[in-house]
């Protein structure tokens, strides 16, 4: 098992590139699933999720050409693709329900495990199912597999969602594009991954259109083009980093990213005290020793991501006075805070809201990660602690981090890792 080691108190100095998202690539790659026409994408990070996602669509009967080196991948969707999503390869990615939408839209039929991914809550699939359901999708699930069908195919309708949710929209919009006429889909996420979607589909030859604030028209089409797509920056991977400066401290220097895109991160980092400027596709970000309480809740985009929750706790134990989180996301997203306390943090569980009483000079300690983004906030508490931490299972960070152990010791770090 391997384990991470790292010895806090150094300032964090430097340029760090930013990744492509994952959070962006894991759809994108499930809708190539539509065309068999030959897709390539560019910049994908090289994290454990897209791995598993390759390994699915290959599963499925993808051809799939990986070029680590310069990030990209060649797919080729056109013959023998399977209609069957295991368990084995879907129980450990979240992102493994995205398959379903594009294999009903071509298909007509699908048998998809239901999927895994972090321990932070419910996230129910019904959401998707309900939604495709309205389509003309039969469903099922028996023995853990969802057994889908629609034997007249897709056909479009207007579909509201009970509740705004990222991975839904993007199953519905894969879906909807193959759809016998026109889909309405109403209250849809609108974060940027969701965009980045719509501009693959798009450039694919999909018809699709905002004509809302949170609604989208898709006119549903059957002839998709050969295309090369890039993916979008990781905006919590930046956010991430971000954070570590104002943390420690230091002075890191952004690139690779879209400022327009991360505003309310930036606006609320600049709030708290730290100093931030902006040029181009990079930013500069400073971080003061006086650090502001502040009190906030995570939202749906434009808000504040859920998916940084965990890494501004770290941030905010370090401020004057006392600060509150609000989770309006995801049930059960506050197990890092228990092990932030092991380390001298006084943050108190009131059910959804988390209470962080702040001035602490937090104290090295063996830690252990629950999941993707709790790993990273344990990461950052411990590179400002004197002394040396050490932090178990760390799998999860391997999830949805690029290369972070080279990242951070570019810029100063002391940070490695180690195997039993």
């Amino acid at each position: 098992m391997e384990k991470l080691e790292v010895i806090g108190a150094k300032k964090l100095k430097g340029n760090i590139k930013i990744s492509g998202s994952k959070n962006s690539s894991l759809p994108i790659l499930a809708a190539t699933l539509l065309s068999n026409k030959k897709v390539k994408i560019l910049n994908l990070p090289k994290v454990k999720d897209i791995e598993t996602m390759l390994l699915l669509l290959r599963s499925l009967g993808s051809k799939i050409k990986l070029n680590k080196k310069n990030k990209s991948v060649d797919i080729d969707n056109s013959k023998n693709i399977k209609i069957f999503a295991s368990y084995n390869l879907v129980k450990t990615m979240r992102a493994g329900i995205l398959v379903l939408g594009p294999l009903l839209a071509r298909f007509g039929q699908a048998k998809v495990s239901l999927p895994g991914g972090c321990a932070i809550g419910a996230r129910p699939v019904d959401i998707h199912l309900k939604a495709l359901s309205k389509l003309g999708v039969k469903y099922k699930i028996v023995q853990g597999y969802i057994y889908a069908k629609a034997t007249k195919g897709l056909i479009g309708n207007t579909i509201k969602f009970p509740k705004i949710s990222v991975g839904a929209t993007e199953n519905l919009i894969i879906a909807s594009s193959f759809a016998k006429g026109k889909t309405v889909l109403k209250n849809c996420a609108i974060e940027p991954e969701i965009k980045d979607l719509i501009n693959f589909l798009r450039k694919m030859g999909c018809n699709i259109k905002w004509t809302g604030q949170r609604t989208i028209t898709i006119i549903g089409v059957r002839e998709l083009k050969k295309i090369q797509y890039k993916v979008m920056f990781d905006r919590i991977e930046a956010g991430t980093y971000m954070i570590a400066s104002a943390l420690t401290g230091g002075n890191l220097k952004i690139i690779n990213i879209n400022p327009k895109i991360i505003n309310t991160e930036i606006n609320i980092l600049k709030k708290i005290g730290a100093s931030i400027k902006i040029k181009n596709k990079e930013l500069n970000i400073i971080g003061r020793s006086k650090i502001k309480n502040i009190k906030l809740k995570t939202s749906p985009y434009p808000g504040f991501p859920t998916d940084l929750q965990a890494q501004l706790m770290v941030l905010l134990c370090k401020a004057n006075g006392r600060s509150e989180i609000t989770e309006k996301i995801f049930e059960n997203r506050f197990m890092h805070a228990l092990e932030l306390n092991r380390m001298g943090a006084k943050i108190n569980i009131l059910g959804n809201k988390a209470i962080i009483n702040g001035n602490v000079n937090f104290k090295a300690a063996e830690l252990m990660a629950t999941d993707l983004r709790a790993s990273v906030s344990l990461i950052l508490a411990a590179l400002s602690a004197k002394g040396k931490s050490i932090i178990n299972r760390i799998y999860h960070l391997d999830r949805g981090y690029e290369e972070i152990e080279q990242k951070l010791r570019s810029v100063g770090a002391s940070i490695r890792r180690i195997s039993e």
